[in-house]
């Protein structure tokens, strides 16, 4: 997974030094709102990682390019370990929901019991949950539903 960092002088030089590609303020303003230039920018790079300093003006640079690809950059500030953070960004799974933000899994069948339902949907939230960044905190609501039956609120 590839990752690119846009930063001010400081950040491109901590960058050159562990060997990750950066692009500098200079380099942000030479795509001057080019449309095709910033998606094959946004095509190029999994992930960006993107100064502080910065983060404000990156959409007055690139206009919704990076945002609308789902690729809007991290904040990093100059206290941060850059390789650690690239890392991180490395083993971050995102689970693309496009418009609609809910999930549907299938838990069980009609033939199973009451009590192999019951461990089957604990099983399958808490390993959902456990997945999820801040946990609990990015759940709004759970329900359960049968194929034809009302949903029922568990969360």
């Amino acid at each position: 997974m590839s990752v690119a960092i846009l930063g001010d002088a400081h950040d491109c030089d901590r960058a050159k030094e562990i060997g990750i590609e950066f692009m500098s303020v200079e380099d942000l303003k030479k795509l001057n709102k080019n449309k095709k230039l910033i998606k094959k920018l946004a095509k190029k790079y999994d992930a960006f990682l993107a100064s502080e300093s910065l983060i404000k003006q990156i959409p007055r640079l690139l206009g919704p390019g990076l945002h609308k690809a789902g690729k809007f950059p991290t904040p990093v500030t100059h206290n941060d370990d850059l390789n650690a953070k690239a890392d991180e960004l490395r083993s971050t799974i995102k689970f693309q929901l496009k418009k609609v933000l809910c999930l549907g899994v299938a838990v069980g069948h009609v033939k199973m019991s009451e009590d192999e339902l019951v461990a089957n949907i604990m099983l399958s939230i808490n390993f959902l949950v456990s997945l999820l960044k801040k946990n609990w905190q990015n759940v709004r609501s759970l329900y359960i539903k049968s194929t034809m039956g009302k949903p029922q609120r568990l969360y």
